[in-house]
């Protein structure tokens, strides 16, 4: 019997503000353990919560980017949650209205589009951390961490409308990259900032109902994500066709071991038993706060892709890359408007050329320097001179790459780099002319190659004029300098 898989996902995003969802307590990552708390995130008696504004606009900046209704009364709920990571043994978060309905998210898969839609995301409020090892040693005991307790959490949860692993990794890297232009969130799952339930379930093809659910919690990385849907896919196939039955559980993933384990059965709304938060009271949205809100709605990813396509003549691969993160998207496009600002070398000319030298030369430089392109010693103008210095003939792709490397260490200007090491290209066709007559002299054998037909052989000869010229010569230049002393 052939099956097929379903999955659905539960996104959680920690949201990027100074203060938590209801207290003035720092967000800051990294912290010392227990010193980012105050009486209200660590739930003591009488404390009372102040809701974040900032939180409520990050959600529905989501929201709005995403297509979602905006639900304009804002209502939260208690969660009973008995976990040790919660003190008050509940959650404040949002039961029904949740503050966006109904989304979608379009995610391309073998070159065809197909529409993920998105049932809601909530605001609510992020557990504390429990800790079981330190270091490499395994603890006997948990010890428990409050700094991230109450940090505010958009959730969004999608249909049951995933049907592979290989879709709920792009659907994920493309909600990632939404959120992280919007400012959202960070979304850095290293950090914990983004963390995913994937619900994953398994039927007969043809057949209409859903198969029985099965959660894993808490997955952190995308690879892992990957890992555990393939799995547990197989898992239940195997289940079913040994004749056996699937029971609704949460499960844990084990990633040395790469399996699910069974953790408890899987708790439904009436688990949770939810009611009013009474600390929190409901208010409306107005129109002119969600518009105002709209207005500030960045070019999203997508869009932007596209129209650097359509206006500089990118690659599909060089648009992609420059607009994987709203950071190198900018970076890029300071350097063109110093180009123009310039006014010596067109914007048409130089787009490839500027994007090249930061997927590749830039962004391998930063990519092992575990930096992100914000902390670039080289700056977008930098980057735009030295594209210019190329072009304008001043000095050649190859004197590029070693002014590029010193720009890199010292974040120094590329024209100054150039005069301080002398590294101006010889454009001097007098000059050039004595050193072709040296390299033709010396190179006998390739010139009777070149001269019996065989054009490549002129290669080697125009690596030796680059060779006395300490790789200062115009390429082009030597190349029309040699075909002309060779014709007789």
């Amino acid at each position: 019997m052939d099956f097929e898989t379903t999955i659905g996902l539960e996104v959680h995003m920690q949201i990027k503000t100074k203060s938590k969802v209801f207290c003035e307590c720092s967000t800051e990552f990294g912290a010392e353990p227990n010193t980012h708390i105050c009486v209200i995130c660590t739930s003591q008696p009488g404390a009372i919560p102040i809701l974040n504004r900032k939180a409520v606009e990050a959600v529905v900046k989501t929201g709005l980017a995403l297509g979602f209704t905006i639900n304009k009364q804002c209502t939260f709920a208690r969660k009973q949650y008995f976990y040790p990571d919660i003190p008050k043994d509940y959650q404040i978060t949002q039961s029904e209205p949740p503050l966006c309905s109904k989304g979608k998210l379009a995610i391309k898969i073998d070159g065809q589009e197909k529409i993920i839609n998105i049932t809601r995301i909530h605001l609510e409020e992020d557990a504390g951390k429990l800790i079981h090892e330190i270091g490499s040693r395994k603890l006997d005991y948990s010890l428990l961490d409050l700094n991230r307790a109450s940090v505010g959490l958009m959730e969004l949860v999608t249909e049951p409308e995933i049907s592979s692993a290989d879709e709920a990794v792009v659907f994920l890297n493309e909600l990632r990259d939404i959120v992280r232009y919007l400012g959202a969130s960070d979304c850095s799952m290293e950090e914990g900032k983004m963390r995913c339930d994937v619900n994953v379930s398994v039927r007969p093809k043809g057949q209409k109902e859903l198969g029985t659910r099965v959660e894993i919690k808490n997955m952190n990385t995308i690879s892992g994500i990957h890992a555990a849907i393939v799995y547990e896919s197989q898992r239940q196939i195997e289940v079913l066709s040994s004749g056996g039955k699937l029971v609704q559980e949460t499960r844990l993933w084990e990633d040395e071991e790469g399996i699910t384990k069974s953790m408890r059965s899987k708790e439904g709304a009436l688990d949770y038993r939810y009611f009013p938060e009474p600390d929190l009271v409901p208010f409306d949205l107005t129109d002119e706060f969600i518009e105002n809100l709209r207005k500030e709605l960045p070019e999203l990813p997508k869009v932007k892709e596209a129209r650097f396509i359509k206006e500089y003549g990118l690659s599909e691969y060089d648009a992609h890359y420059l607009t994987s993160s709203r950071d190198i998207a900018d970076y890029y496009e300071q350097a063109l408007d110093a180009i123009a600002s310039s006014q010596k070398i067109s914007v048409g000319n130089a787009a490839k050329p500027i994007a090249n030298w930061i997927s590749t030369e830039l962004g391998g430089k930063l990519n092992a320097d575990n930096k992100e392109i914000k902390d670039s010693p080289v700056s977008s103008e930098n980057i735009a001179d030295l594209v210019s210095q190329i072009l304008a003939g001043t000095i050649s792709g190859k004197i590029a790459k070693t002014v590029f490397e010193e720009m890199y260490n010292t974040a120094k200007d590329p024209q100054t780099i150039i005069k301080e090491k002398g590294l101006v290209q010889i454009s001097d066709e007098n000059a050039l002319s004595k050193i072709c007559d040296e390299a033709i002299s010396e190179s006998a054998k390739a010139v009777t190659e070149y001269k019996s037909g065989k054009e490549r052989a002129i290669g080697s000869i125009v690596g030796l004029v680059m060779k006395k010229s300490k790789g200062q010569a115009n390429p082009q230049l030597v190349n029309k300098i040699l075909a002309e002393k060779l014709k007789f």
